[in-house]
């Protein structure tokens, strides 16, 4: 998201991702986040850490999120198919966090859309309360390139991606980018990114088998 990303979902690469990858996400510190995905992946090596929001007290108003990605023109059609029905009873793959990011008086809505079997990351907003009297939400932030997920540090967004290199596995990617966008003349601009590898160990190596020994 270099200079303001708005999206357009990666089909192709959803497709895949959609059937193989193992992914993740981080829950939060000083902001209000409901998760409703069927389960909760562990978070990957490198994961955003979030921080209080700058208007932690400041109430916020729990949204309809599957209507509100429904009903938004910006958001991909691969990533409305996903919620077509929930992945069990009535649970969708969605995580919702409320926290204030765009100096709002109502805390912004960011809203993380995953698969149903792997908990990827397809899909991340963040949804701006109108003032005045046309209520509703305007969406902000689109990102819809897979292994996405959104978080909030020090009152600021941060996207996280995983990075994969040739060879390898789906379980195990090689690094992670992370990106960070502050709120100004009414739209996020990135300001700072940084990229970790992550090390590879002998524990991803097979271990050659004990024959034991005869006594």
């Amino acid at each position: 998201m270099r200079d303001r990303t708005t999206g357009g979902a990666a089909t192709a690469g959803v497709a895949a991702l959609g059937l193989l990858l193992a992914g993740c996400h981080t829950g939060g510190e000083g902001v209000r986040a409901e998760g409703t995905a069927s389960h909760t992946p562990a978070p990957p090596k490198g994961a955003l850490s979030a921080s209080p929001a700058p208007k932690p007290s400041a109430a916020y108003q729990k949204v309809d999120a599957v209507a509100l990605l429904k009903g938004d023109a910006k958001v991909g059609d691969d990533v409305k198919k996903s919620l077509a029905k929930p992945c069990a009873a009535d649970e969708y793959p969605l995580d919702v966090t409320y926290a204030s990011l765009t100096g709002s008086k109502t805390p912004d809505v960011i809203v993380n859309v995953m698969t149903c079997a792997d908990s990827v990351g397809i899909g991340s907003y963040v949804y701006r309360k109108r003032s005045g009297a046309h209520t509703g939400y305007d969406n902000v932030f689109t990102n819809e390139q897979p292994t996405v997920y959104a978080g909030v540090n020090k009152g600021e967004l941060e996207i996280s991606k995983q990075t994969y290199a040739a060879g390898d596995k789906v379980c195990c990617p090689s690094g992670e980018d992370v990106l960070t966008y502050r709120w100004a003349d009414g739209h996020f601009t990135e300001y700072d990114r940084y990229h970790t590898d992550y090390s590879k160990t002998d524990a991803d190596e097979p271990q050659p088998a004990d024959t034991g020994s005869e006594g």
